[in-house]
Protein backbone atom coordinates (compact mmCIF):
# COMPACT_ATOMS: atom_id res chain seq x y z
CA UNK A 1 0.00 0.00 0.00
CA UNK A 2 0.79 3.86 -0.49
CA UNK A 3 -0.45 6.97 0.12
CA UNK A 4 -0.94 9.45 -2.34
CA UNK A 5 -2.89 12.62 -3.06
CA UNK A 6 -5.72 12.52 -5.78
CA UNK A 7 -4.83 14.74 -8.72
CA UNK A 8 -7.73 14.14 -11.00
CA UNK A 9 -10.66 11.81 -12.28
CA UNK A 10 -10.54 9.41 -15.94
CA UNK A 11 -13.33 9.42 -17.66
CA UNK A 12 -13.47 5.63 -20.15
CA UNK A 13 -17.19 5.20 -21.42
CA UNK A 14 -15.80 1.68 -22.93
CA UNK A 15 -14.30 -0.51 -20.27
CA UNK A 16 -13.25 -3.87 -19.90
CA UNK A 17 -15.53 -6.10 -18.37
CA UNK A 18 -15.49 -6.12 -14.56
CA UNK A 19 -14.97 -2.29 -14.69
CA UNK A 20 -18.77 -1.26 -15.16
CA UNK A 21 -19.50 1.72 -12.46
CA UNK A 22 -15.64 1.75 -11.29
CA UNK A 23 -14.88 5.57 -10.84
CA UNK A 24 -11.29 5.92 -12.23
CA UNK A 25 -8.59 8.28 -10.21
CA UNK A 26 -4.97 9.86 -10.98
CA UNK A 27 -2.96 9.47 -7.77
CA UNK A 28 0.42 10.68 -7.02
CA UNK A 29 2.09 8.35 -4.43
CA UNK A 30 3.65 10.99 -1.77
CA UNK A 31 6.21 10.20 1.20
CA UNK A 32 5.01 10.91 4.94
CA UNK A 33 6.08 14.77 4.42
CA UNK A 34 3.34 15.65 1.47
CA UNK A 35 6.44 15.24 -1.15
CA UNK A 36 5.43 13.62 -4.54
CA UNK A 37 7.51 10.37 -5.11
CA UNK A 38 7.29 8.38 -8.22
CA UNK A 39 4.68 8.03 -11.09
CA UNK A 40 1.60 8.78 -11.30
CA UNK A 41 -0.90 6.02 -10.96
CA UNK A 42 -4.78 5.15 -11.90
CA UNK A 43 -6.66 3.19 -9.18
CA UNK A 44 -10.33 2.39 -9.29
CA UNK A 45 -11.93 3.92 -6.81
CA UNK A 46 -15.39 2.51 -5.03
CA UNK A 47 -15.09 4.35 -1.99
CA UNK A 48 -15.58 7.99 -2.99
CA UNK A 49 -12.61 9.98 -3.11
CA UNK A 50 -12.35 13.70 -4.07
CA UNK A 51 -9.77 14.92 -6.00
CA UNK A 52 -7.15 16.80 -3.32
CA UNK A 53 -8.07 14.09 -1.06
CA UNK A 54 -4.93 12.44 0.52
CA UNK A 55 -5.78 8.36 0.05
CA UNK A 56 -4.52 4.92 0.88
CA UNK A 57 -3.74 2.94 -2.23
CA UNK A 58 -3.35 -0.83 -2.25
CA UNK A 59 -1.73 -2.73 -5.41
CA UNK A 60 -1.75 -5.94 -7.16
CA UNK A 61 -3.39 -9.12 -6.34
CA UNK A 62 -4.51 -7.65 -2.89
CA UNK A 63 -6.29 -4.80 -5.47
CA UNK A 64 -8.34 -7.61 -7.59
CA UNK A 65 -9.19 -9.79 -4.32
CA UNK A 66 -11.65 -7.16 -3.12
CA UNK A 67 -13.67 -8.13 -6.38
CA UNK A 68 -15.25 -11.12 -4.97
CA UNK A 69 -13.56 -13.40 -7.15
CA UNK A 70 -14.58 -11.98 -10.11
CA UNK A 71 -11.74 -11.26 -12.51
CA UNK A 72 -11.12 -7.55 -13.19
CA UNK A 73 -8.12 -6.23 -15.09
CA UNK A 74 -7.18 -3.57 -12.16
CA UNK A 75 -3.68 -3.51 -10.48
CA UNK A 76 -4.72 -0.25 -8.17
CA UNK A 77 -7.68 0.44 -6.07
CA UNK A 78 -7.86 3.55 -3.56
CA UNK A 79 -8.56 0.91 0.18
CA UNK A 80 -8.97 4.30 2.30
CA UNK A 81 -9.25 8.05 2.52
CA UNK A 82 -6.79 9.78 5.18
CA UNK A 83 -8.12 11.99 7.56
CA UNK A 84 -4.58 12.46 9.27
CA UNK A 85 -1.74 10.44 10.12
CA UNK A 86 1.45 11.34 12.99
CA UNK A 87 5.07 10.78 12.53
CA UNK A 88 6.89 10.81 15.83
CA UNK A 89 5.06 14.15 17.62
CA UNK A 90 3.88 15.25 14.68
CA UNK A 91 -0.46 14.80 13.65
CA UNK A 92 -0.88 15.80 10.21
CA UNK A 93 -4.13 16.48 9.56
CA UNK A 94 -5.31 15.96 5.95
CA UNK A 95 -9.06 17.47 6.44
CA UNK A 96 -10.35 20.50 8.11
CA UNK A 97 -13.33 18.62 9.96
CA UNK A 98 -11.18 16.11 12.16
CA UNK A 99 -14.08 15.49 14.32
CA UNK A 100 -14.88 16.82 18.36
CA UNK A 101 -12.33 18.76 19.59
CA UNK A 102 -9.91 18.91 17.19
CA UNK A 103 -8.34 15.62 17.54
CA UNK A 104 -7.39 13.74 14.60
CA UNK A 105 -11.06 10.37 13.72
CA UNK A 106 -9.15 6.92 14.94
Amino acid sequence: MFLGKVLGSVWATHKESGMENLKLMIVQPMNFKGQAQGSTVIAADRIGAGIGENVIVSRGNPARMLFDNRSVPIDAIVVGIVDAYELSDEVVLCHESSGEGGEPNE
